[in-house]
């Protein structure tokens, strides 16, 4: 899996980031471990979120896997730790709370599922805005085989993506889904058409939402993501603040003109 020409940029020896125009790309590069999780991805992938984050040209962000064989296997088991009791195992998790930083993140975040999306990997997907998978998806949460549970927000987030009994089936069984099961429980939103065709899918995903008053986009995800935690009147209350945020800017301005002289908008973010 690799990007049109573009300049690649190493954050470490496990995450890269590439800018195309104004879309930003995070990449996992372990393809040689199906880009399982390590303490580099963990530091990379946020210290990534957040260098797009405070860039003013990127407007979408991309998440994806290097290699052909999956987006991400979960976390790399072969990172040794010596016996641990539930305190300590308690505190080294809580200073790893990575897939976390996506939250912080005000612009729209896609995932390119392709290949293997296991346990931490699929975590890692559930706290993106949008799911695009690859015909040849497997995605599970198999940690309770292993006699344990997710610990990267899997049990929090799945119910929220789907309906709690398919999160539970998911969640108790351990099962893997196809591409095709993932999309009828609405897991992932959108599958490509082909395997090879993915990346080019999300890249004009990308690029459509990019093109929109990046302002409107911001909020509309933040009233979207805050009706999951908000009682009713509240949430109706922040998105008619929003609107009336929304109302008087230039770039609403331009898009009624646009619309009015039948010409593209040019938006600013302003």
């Amino acid at each position: 899996m690799s990007l049109p020409e573009k300049v690649v940029e190493s954050i470490n020896d496990a995450v890269n980031v590439c800018r195309d125009g104004n879309v930003g790309w995070v990449i996992l590069n372990r393809p040689k471990q199906i880009n399982a999780i390590n303490d580099e991805i963990r530091v990379g992938v946020p210290e990534a979120l957040e260098q797009f984050e405070k860039d003013k040209e990127i407007r979408v962000i991309v998440i994806r896997g290097e290699g052909e064989r999956g987006l991400c296997a979960g976390a790399d088991i072969k990172e040794r730790r010596g016996p641990e009791n539930s305190l300590q195992v308690r505190k080294r998790m809580e200073c790893a709370r990575w897939i976390e930083s996506i939250d912080q993140t005000t612009k729209p975040v896609i995932v390119a599922i392709h290949g293997y999306c296991m346990g931490g990997g699929l975590e890692l997907a559930l706290a993106c805005d949008i799911r695009y998978a690859s015909p040849n998806a497997v995605m599970a949460l198999p940690e309770t085989g292993l006699g344990l549970i997710p610990g990267g927000g899997g049990t929090q987030r799945l119910s929220r993506v789907v309906a709690p009994g398919h999160a539970l089936d998911m969640l108790l069984s351990g099962d893997r889904l196809d591409a095709a099961r993932a999309r009828s429980i609405g897991l992932v939103t959108r599958v490509a058409e082909t395997q090879e065709s993915l990346l080019q899918e999300v890249s004009e995903l990308a690029q459509k939402i990019a093109m929109k008053p990046p302002l409107a986009t911001t909020y509309v995800k933040r009233a979207a993501r805050a009706s999951l935690e908000l009682e009713l009147k509240r949430g109706l209350d922040l998105e008619l603040d929003l609107f009336a945020l929304l109302a008087p800017t230039e770039d609403a301005r331009e898009a009624a003109s646009a619309f009015s002289e039948r010409r593209s908008p040019n938006f600013i973010g302003e």
